[in-house]
């Protein structure tokens, strides 16, 4: 609710505990955060920056 009040899209936030000892599991993780950045598109609250200035 809080992300969402700020006009930010939860999907956008991501919260995952990996240990310094799981190299792999920290790419992965990475990586599939990324991917679903990728697929939401660009930020939006980045376009109203842009048009602001």
């Amino acid at each position: 609710m809080v992300l969402e009040n700020a006009g930010i899209d939860p999907a956008r936030f991501t919260l995952q505990w990996v240990s310094s000892a799981e190299a792999p599991r920290f790419a992965e993780v990475v990586t599939q955060f990324t991917e679903k950045m990728r697929s939401l598109g660009s930020n939006p609250l980045k376009k109203d920056r842009v048009a602001a200035a």
